[in-house]
């Protein structure tokens, strides 16, 4: 059971840093904090739509297996405490 622990723990951290990188790389929508930092200049180089939506669904493929290590990681946390 450690070892999946272990597994889990280094999954949680690789997943959480490509999924804050996935997340910077989302084009602005305005108004928000990016128009604050120069995100309001818009670039239509790498504006595709379909790049927009692959990044869409591999960041919410990534986000669903975050979660799922999360949920996973409190379970075994949880049942392990009773023994």
């Amino acid at each position: 059971m450690e070892i999946l622990q272990v597994v889990l723990q280094v999954l949680l951290g690789i997943t959480s840093l490509l999924l804050t990188m996935l997340i910077l790389l989302h084009k602005g929508r305005g108004g928000g904090l990016s128009d604050m930092f120069g995100g309001g200049v818009t670039s239509n180089l790498g504006a595709s739509g379909v790049a927009e939506r692959n990044l869409n669904r591999i960041t919410v493929i990534l986000a669903l297996l975050w979660i799922t290590c999360i949920v996973i990681l409190g379970l075994i946390t949880k049942f392990d405490a009773g023994l």
